[in-house]
């Protein structure tokens, strides 16, 4: 007798549909990582502290160390890949980059979520805003202030194309 019965889960991962078998206890980031192959979310703190699993479960920002893959059943999970993939956060990246916001790029994955879902929900967000955005997610590398300036820099960006673009 096996002490650990998969099940079958349904589940959209960046936009492409599935049926996985996964173990009760699995968290999503670990199924994410191990299963499925997408290692931009990473491991961290295993408490929902860190930030560096961070993920969207039906367009929602969730901690993947806190989320058990079988909650994912019948829901949509994006992970960084599907984002990039998708060239939604392309000027995100690219401002990163420029700022030198990706140091040893171990909370990248986490942050770039974060950072995509203020853009998304508070396209006028001040500076000190973005830095409260951001706070739930642990850099130990740049001292938040390239992270800071690179989303600052793509708030801008976005707010003169939406001035310039005729309504």
């Amino acid at each position: 007798m096996s002490t650990n019965p998969t099940q079958s889960i349904r589940v959209i991962i960046n936009g492409r549909a599935g049926r996985y078998a996964v173990e009760p206890r699995t968290h999503l980031v670990d199924f994410l990582r191990e299963a499925i192959g997408l290692k931009g979310a990473h491991l961290g703190c295993e408490h929902g502290v860190c930030g560096a699993c961070t993920l969207r479960l039906d367009g929602q920002i969730v901690r993947g160390c806190l989320v058990l893959a079988q909650q994912a059943d019948g829901h949509s999970v994006e992970t960084v890949e599907g984002l990039s993939e998708s060239g939604a956060i392309a000027d995100l990246q690219q401002a990163f980059l420029a700022r030198n916001a990706m140091q040893c790029g171990f909370c990248s994955s986490g942050m770039l979520l974060t950072a995509a879902e203020l853009l998304e929900k508070r396209p006028e967000a001040s500076r000190d805003e973005v830095r409260l955005w951001i706070s739930g997610n642990y850099c130990r590398c740049t001292g938040y202030h390239a992270i800071v300036d690179a989303i600052c820099d793509v708030l801008e960006a976005r707010r003169v194309a939406a001035a310039g673009s005729p309504s």
